[in-house]
Parts: structure tokens; C-alpha cells; sequence
């Protein structure tokens, strides 16, 4: 079992003694003038009868379910190596489908230094943020095949952006990292701006148990501004439904200030957690932020003064019951609470700006989901899972099959 405290000894070796190791994972590279090369190949069947929507969130990118049917999942190609023996370099390109067309995205592309010593850590580049507990996985790691719902509401998925991240781990006996990054801040929920507006802050803090269980709890906040952010007030998506794209929503001079809090437990009975294993695992985020809000129609539009707070947190089990098999459960809760006031308007008022947009509700947004994976070994997994969403009077079920293949090199996963 990979303890806390192992899992220190790793990170000190690699900055004093071992400088062909990661800082961040603890991988070696098996040759360090060619690169590791990690292909994860995702694919997935999806039924379900409804769009995701939820109301009172402004959606961002990638926040939509997978098309009906057979689809291309959330692909992945992975390049990375020891620069020398002071740096460590990684660049991920995520191969996915958006609208019916396969696009390739530039996930991350970083630079980390190796052996800064005093237990410092500098990443520099484009990378996913620190804050919270699932943002900083890939998504071929995580438990369940999608992301939580207050990250598809607050993230469209998970938070990254291009900038700079300093991490130090304190030389105690239980672990303990802090952590600040500075980024462009134009990735959602951010916008359009002059650049460098992005901040956050992280501590986590873990232990061991004896020898079969661990914990890890964290902090963190984020804030950013935006000079333009457009959007939909909830998802429209054409998988066989009637949606209206003639309307558009921009959110301008903005502000936003995150908060969030996480809890990880493991234990594992034998101390062998690829044998048998309990992990416990909870987040809870909290955004609050302002702008001025535009919102036209044809030749109709109105413009009002916007104050939004929106929360949510999810929990979930997942126990490894036999080596080859695991299964999970999940519950999901998201509410908003925006406040809006009318400066000008021409054609549209107050309340047909609500309805149209749906970011007036106050609805509580809840959804349970269940989840069966058999991995026949560490590099493959196939999963079934379900969802149950409501929101309002309304409800929708979705199935999703999903496979998840890894091929060549792959470095371990973080706690």
C-alpha cells in the first residue's frame, strides 16, 4: 500500500538523490532522451432522453452528455520525459467529440522542475489546477465516467489554464503541501481579459492510519476576472431535441471568487489495495460572482446588473470488492441563487429574461449515480454506469457503457 509517508520518501528522493524521477509522480523515465508515450483509448454506448441541464448555471464548455448511441469517448495522448536533470516535461492531447466532430484539444503541455530541493516544486506551462481533489486527475482516472455536477457546473468539467504553479511539502512527519498558482484566468469559469488574472491557493493535509487506511483533507480558492464571458443559460444540445440558438447571453466586467473544501479516505483490510480496498471521498465548492449581463434576441434584448452564488457538493463510495472488480456509488447536489436587477431593456423584460435563460431558478439540482467496472488488469477497464438526475418536476435516466483501454507507458496516479 502506497502510505503517505512513502509516498514523501518518493518526492524527497526525487529532489535530492534521484533527479531522473518526477516531483510530481515519482516516475522514472525508462530512457531520458526519448520520451514516454501513454495512448488512452476511451469509448462509450450513452442512452439517455434528455439534455443535461441545469438551471441557474451559466454552462461552460465540454458540460454536455456524450451523443446517443455508439460515441468516441475522451481519448488521450501523452508524451513525457526528463528534460535533464533539472527538468521534467509532460504534453497531453485530448481527442474527443463535440457536436458530431471529432476535435483535438492541448490538455496540458508543462514544464516541472526536479531536485529545487527544501521540498519546493515549480510547474510552469499549461496544466490542470491544484484546487480540489478531482481537478488535478486525468479523466481515465477517475471512479465514475463523468465529472461531479458542481464541476460540469462551475468548470464544464475540470479547471486548467496556462500560467505558473509553486508547491512546497513541508518536511513533516504526516504530509502536508502547500500551493499557489498563477494563470491567465480566462478559462471557465473566467473569460475574455487583458491576461494573468487567475490566482489560487491550496493546502492538503494527510496521514497514514496504521498500516491499512489513510486520509487526506484540503483547501482551496480561486478567483479570477473576466472582461467578457458568452454562454447559454443552460445547455442546448441536438441529440434528437428542439433547441433555440437564435438567443445570446454575454456576461461582461466580471468577478469571481471560488471557495472549496475536500476529504479522501482508503482502507484496505489486507493492506493490499489492489486486493480489496474502501476509498470515501466528498467535495464541496461554493462560487460567488458579478457583471453586468446582456442578453438579445432578434432584435429584442435586455441588459441588467447580475449577483450569482451557486454551491454544491458531492459523496461518493467505491469499494474494490475482488481485484478485477469494483463498484461505487455517488450522490450529486447543486443549487443556485442569482439575483438579477433590469438597467436597460428594449422588447424583453425581467421575467421573460428568466424564463428564456432559466437562471432565475432556484431549483435544488439533485442526481444519484451507480457504477460496476471490471479491469482484467491495470491498463484496461470496462464500465456500466447510471445516472438518475432531477431537477424541478423533471427527471431523466442515463446508461452508459463505457471502455477505457491504456496502452504504452503510463506514470503511477497521484493519492
Amino acid at each position: 500500500m502506497l502510505t503517505y509517508n512513502r509516498a514523501r520518501l518518493l518526492v524527497l528522493a526525487s529532489a535530492v538523490a534521484c533527479p531522473l524521477v518526477s516531483a510530481q509522480t515519482g516516475y522514472v523515465s525508462g530512457n531520458e532522451f526519448n520520451p514516454a508515450i501513454s495512448l488512452i483509448l476511451d469509448g462509450r454506448y450513452a442512452q439517455y432522453h434528455e439534455p443535461l441541464e441545469l438551471p441557474g448555471f451559466q454552462m461552460g464548455p465540454e458540460s454536455e452528455l456524450p451523443a446517443e448511441g455508439f460515441s468516441l469517448g475522451h481519448s488521450e495522448l501523452t508524451l513525457s520525459a526528463n528534460v535533464d536533470d533539472r527538468f521534467y516535461g509532460s504534453a497531453s492531447l485530448a481527442i474527443h467529440e463535440h457536436d458530431g466532430t471529432t476535435e483535438v484539444e492541448l490538455e496540458e503541455a508543462f514544464l516541472e522542475t526536479l531536485g529545487l530541493g527544501y521540498g519546493a516544486t515549480v510547474k510552469f506551462g499549461r496544466f490542470l489546477s491544484n484546487i480540489g481533489y478531482l481537478n488535478s486527475q486525468h479523466e481515465h482516472a477517475w471512479s465514475f465516467y463523468d465529472a461531479p455536477l458542481i464541476y460540469t457546473a462551475l468548470f464544464g468539467k475540470t479547471l486548467y489554464d496556462d500560467g505558473v504553479q509553486a508547491r512546497w511539502l513541508a518536511p513533516t512527519n504526516f504530509f502536508l503541501e502547500l500551493g499557489a498558482e498563477w494563470t491567465r484566468g480566462d478559462s471557465f469559469p473566467g473569460g475574455e481579459n487583458d491576461g494573468n488574472e487567475g490566482k489560487a491557493l491550496f493546502i492538503k493535509l494527510g496521514d497514514d492510519l496504521g498500516q491499512t487506511a489513510s486520509w487526506q483533507l484540503g483547501a482551496s480558492a480561486y478567483t479570477t476576472r473576466f472582461a467578457e464571458r458568452s454562454g447559454d443559460g443552460h445547455a442546448h444540445e441536438d441529440h434528437g431535441h428542439d433547441a433555440d440558438h437564435s438567443a445570446e447571453l454575454i456576461f461582461e466586467d466580471g468577478d469571481v471568487d471560488l471557495y472549496g473544501v475536500d476529504a479522501v479516505f482508503k482502507w484496505s483490510p489486507s493492506g493490499q489495495p489492489r486486493q480489496q480496498q474502501l476509498v470515501l471521498q466528498a467535495e464541496y465548492f461554493q462560487r460567488k460572482e458579478s457583471a453586468i449581463s446582456h442578453f438579445s434576441e432578434e432584435a429584442d434584448s435586455l441588459e441588467a446588473d447580475y449577483d450569482g452564488e451557486q454551491s454544491g457538493y458531492y459523496v461518493q463510495a467505491v469499494y474494490r470488492f475482488r481485484p478485477q472488480w469494483q463498484t461505487g456509488i455517488r450522490y450529486d447536489e447543486v443549487k443556485p441563487d442569482n439575483q438579477f436587477v433590469e438597467l436597460d431593456a428594449a422588447g424583453i423584460d425581467m421575467e421573460e429574461f428568466l424564463e428564456e435563460t432559466e437562471l432565475g431558478s432556484d431549483e435544488t439540482i439533485t442526481r444519484y449515480s451507480v457504477m460496476l467496472a471490471y479491469s482484467p488488469s491495470e491498463f484496461s477497464r470496462i464500465r456500466l454506469q447510471y445516472n438518475h438526475r432531477d431537477w424541478g418536476e423533471n427527471r431523466d435516466d442515463l446508461w452508459v457503457l463505457q471502455y477505457t483501454m491504456s496502452l504504452g507507458s503510463h506514470g503511477a496516479h497521484s493519492y
